[in-house]
């Protein structure tokens, strides 16, 4: 697998995605539809998925490819495989929050090893790179820094949660800590707060799917941190049957997880 390519093409998909998700945000209108889900989708989804796909398709033809937006791609059986969220964090898009991002990813034998997750609103850009760190870009300069998570004071955590998720079993999860500071933040920002060290622990207590963590899975490993399945412990898999996945807890080295 040539790493350095993948690197370099999601990075390049994921800056072209986040131009066309922005040219629709930036309209002063734009139509919200309902998935069967009943989950939002936009404009801004369709387009960012069309480009990112054939991109992946042509630089990767073999290589086979999950992708929200496509559900013909959702019944796939695989384990080494593409995946992507064109546009996570609609609900922040459609109420102009600003924290939603494109992830792409590269699972490897059900392990999320290489992702690019982009905020275009924010010009915050965390990437794995060709020999498995990981790193921020700064998308004017293109000038990348190495990141990683920080070794979490005892006395009280920073803790990051949904914005437009968050419930009482998730407060309820979160006080079982000692919590010296809470973020609240959209998408799959969240995985990298924990990776920059802005964050030592995210507790996610609601659906997901495999295209809304993996690119922030990959980052937060890159950068020495957890994912890790609530019910039976362990990393967070995948290539699971539909995609979905159980109830998961990111965090840093040194933090005592504690039991759902």
């Amino acid at each position: 697998m040539d790493y350095a390519a993948i690197t370099e093409t999601f990075t390049k998909l994921a800056l072209e995605a986040g131009d066309l998700i922005m040219e629709v945000y930036a309209s002063p209108d734009f139509e919200v539809k309902s998935k069967s889900d009943e989950s939002p989708v936009t404009e801004a989804d369709e387009k960012a998925d069309a480009h990112i796909s054939a991109g992946l398709r042509a630089a990767f033809p073999d290589i086979a490819l999950v992708t929200e937006e496509q559900a013909a791609t959702h019944g796939q059986e695989v384990s080494t495989f593409l995946i992507v969220d064109p546009l996570d964090g609609t609900k922040e898009f459609v109420n102009r929050r600003g924290e939603f991002t494109v992830n792409i990813a590269l699972v490897e034998n059900g392990v999320p090893t290489h992702g690019v997750v982009y905020a275009p609103v924010l010009g915050r850009l965390f990437r794995t790179t060709a020999s498995g760190k990981a790193e921020e870009m700064d998308v004017e300069t293109k000038a990348t820094k190495p990141i990683a998570v920080s070794t979490p004071d005892m006395g009280g955590l920073k803790v990051v949660a949904s914005k437009s998720h968050r419930d009482q079993a998730t407060d309820d999860y979160i006080a079982q800590y000692q919590v010296a500071d809470f973020l609240s933040a959209g998408s799959s920002l969240k995985f990298c707060l924990v990776a920059t060290g802005e964050a030592d622990l995210y507790p996610r207590l609601g659906r997901t799917m495999e295209w809304d963590t993996a690119a922030g899975d990959a980052v937060l490993r890159a950068a020495g941190g957890h994912v890790d399945a609530m019910e039976g412990g362990g990393a967070l898999p995948y290539g699971k049957p539909g995609f979905a996945n159980p109830f998961f807890v990111c965090y840093a080295p040194g933090v005592n997880v504690k039991p759902l």
